[in-house]
């Protein structure tokens, strides 16, 4: 079987040599990075748009002189000038120094993170703030989609305006077209200036729009849904398309002569994997890495509500966007062949009493890290049902147990089984569950104080917090089920954790209960994460110029945000029967 996980080869790109070029030269041959204004065109959905990412983190004017136009990065809405952009007052597209702005539930984006660490690459050397503030490249920053968003209605198909859209989902669209005219705007403003302007990069931020119910892909809102791995392919081919016409269109509007290269994150949707594929088919695309190691929007407060797990907090955005950077900087600036944490060969061992997994290791060594994050891990039987993220499955779809995992090389695992595997029977790997182990056994139930006037319930352990959980307090909020099935399920986000007289107390907000549903005492309780994540991930040492901000929840007010590159999601990865 053909892994669906290639090895990424990625060239460098002909824009990256032009970089040194020395002595003046016209506007559209001028190396990008040496240009007055460099544009970061951004597109997506909710994760891209900031949705919940609230309270903002970033309240300065701009310290690192990056500017987005006055209309804000977000520049697509759904009110008048939704399809109609070129008529866009002019006044809101002047430039003004970048910062995070507020729309409703709409907050902390990618962009400061983003930028700024981006010219902080360029000009390590420039301390102060004002030379840093004049010193170009000035970068801006741009987003044209919209929350929700399939990839066909965000492309120049502009599926959106399709009759058979469901009418809550017919904003009038125009996303595509969007921006493209920023783009013709920026050209505007960077010549009333005197300056030169050109895009660096397109970053990619979609995928769980067309994620399918069963783990295919869903090609529109009325199409069947496509089954793995040809939706895989599908969503593929159909990101590739967008890239090279995306690149094609600014191109003639900025007069570049080089494609646009795109950036993307891995979305946690089956999207996820198809676009690893697509870094794998064109060489101007680059997966970044995946964003589960970031705090999610259910530490994020705004209008007497907290967020989705399935979004980004703001300082995670913050966060994700100084990754980004880090990754174009080693790109397009050093000339580096990008690929992230992935596996590249799983095999049995002779004994078969364990699997090896090879990876590739953007800054070695591996890491399989129980600080930062909780240990994933889910105990079933004798071993584990999962570790690490990791987990070993047949063709029957039955969980080999895991005994443990170490390292046997700074590239490689072995994961030890409790029982050898069967000979003549296929086995694959998968990595990302949201699993932090058993919290323990409810002893008590009682009525919890009232919080800025919400109701709560506490559960009462009797035994101490598990210190390996100890990160999911570092992080904030965190879930906790037991793990039932049906109508006797139960779930809750925790928000307080305390400890007395050798008991544990957990409380959960009762309108946050998963459909109301109350625990009992004897249930056994499992944490969790709201994102599914894994513990693997490199030794990167690059420094962020940013720290956690939000003190609102977690205890990592403060830190600098660790820009450490950890191992994309995969399911089904083939284990071969010996190594080639």
């Amino acid at each position: 079987m053909k892994s669906l996980l290639l090895f990424v080869t990625v060239v460098v790109l002909s824009v990256t040599d032009s970089f040194s070029a020395e002595g003046p030269q016209p506007a559209s041959e001028q190396p990008l990075l040496q240009r007055d204004i460099v544009g970061l065109w951004l597109m997506g959905q909710s994760l891209c748009e900031g949705a919940e990412s609230l309270p903002v983190v970033t309240h300065s004017d701009g310290d690192w002189g990056n500017y987005m136009f006055q209309r804000g990065v977000r520049t697509w809405s759904y009110r008048k000038y939704c399809d109609k952009p070129h008529e866009r007052p002019a006044e809101q597209f002047s430039l003004v120094p970048l910062k995070a702005t507020v729309n409703g539930g709409l907050g902390e984006t990618i962009a400061n993170g983003l930028a700024d660490h981006l010219k902080s690459s360029l000009t390590a050397s420039q301390q102060d703030l004002k030379g840093r503030q004049k010193k170009t490249p000035h970068f801006l920053v741009t987003y044209a989609g919209q929350g929700g968003r399939m990839i066909d209605e965000l492309s120049s198909v502009d599926q959106s305006t399709d009759p058979r859209t469901p009418q809550p989902r017919q904003h009038g669209g125009g996303y595509y077209q969007t921006s493209l005219d920023d783009a013709r705007r920026a050209q505007a403003q960077a010549a009333a200036r005197g300056e030169t302007f050109g895009i660096a990069a397109l970053i990619w931020m979609q995928g769980e729009g067309n994620a399918g119910p069963t783990g295919g892909i869903n090609p529109s809102r009325w199409d069947k849904e496509i089954p793995r791995p040809a939706g895989l392919h599908w969503y593929r081919d159909r990101l590739v398309d967008y890239r090279k016409q995306w690149s094609h269109d600014l191109q003639l509007i900025t007069g570049q002569i080089d494609e646009i290269p795109l950036f993307t994150y891995q979305t946690l949707s089956t999207a996820g994997e198809a676009q690893l594929l697509a870094a794998d088919k064109d060489p101007h695309i680059t997966l970044v890495g995946p964003h589960y190691m970031v705090a999610s929007a259910m530490n994020s407060r705004y209008a007497g509500r907290y967020g989705d797990p399935i979004h980004m907090s703001a300082d995670g955005e913050r966060w994700f966007g100084e990754q980004v950077a880090k990754v174009i900087h080693r790109v397009l600036k050093l000339g580096e062949t990008w690929q992230p944490l992935r596996p590249l060969k799983a095999w049995v061992a002779p004994d078969r009493a364990s699997v090896l997994v090879e990876f590739h290791v953007p800054r070695p060594p591996l890491v399989l890290d129980e600080t930062f994050l909780p240990r994933e891990q889910l105990v079933r039987g004798e071993g584990y049902h999962s570790l690490y993220g990791f987990q070993v499955r047949n063709s029957a779809r039955a969980v080999s147990a895991i005994k443990a995992i170490e390292f046997e090389s700074p590239s490689r695992l072995r994961i030890q089984l409790v029982s050898p595997l069967t000979t003549g029977t296929h086995f694959t790997l998968s990595y990302g569950l949201p699993y932090a182990g058993q919290v323990g056994k409810i002893s008590q139930i009682r009525t919890g104080p009232v919080i800025e006037g919400q109701s709560t319930t506490e559960l009462i352990l009797n035994q101490q917090f598990d210190p390996q959980l100890k990160p999911l307090l570092a992080e904030g909020a965190f879930f906790v089920s037991n793990m039932l099935a049906g109508d006797a399920y139960a779930q809750a986000p925790i928000r307080h954790v305390a400890e007395s007289e050798g008991k544990t107390i957990l409380r959960f907000e009762n309108r946050e209960r998963r459909k109301n549903k109350n625990f009992e005492t004897g249930q056994i309780l499992t944490a969790y994460r709201g994102f599914s994540f894994g513990n693997l991930r490199d030794s990167d040492p690059e420094t962020a110029i940013y720290q956690f901000a939000d003190p609102g929840y977690g205890t990592r007010a403060g830190e600098p945000y660790p820009l450490w590159n950890w191992c994309v999601l995969f399911k089904q990865f083939p284990i071969s029967d010996q190594r080639d």
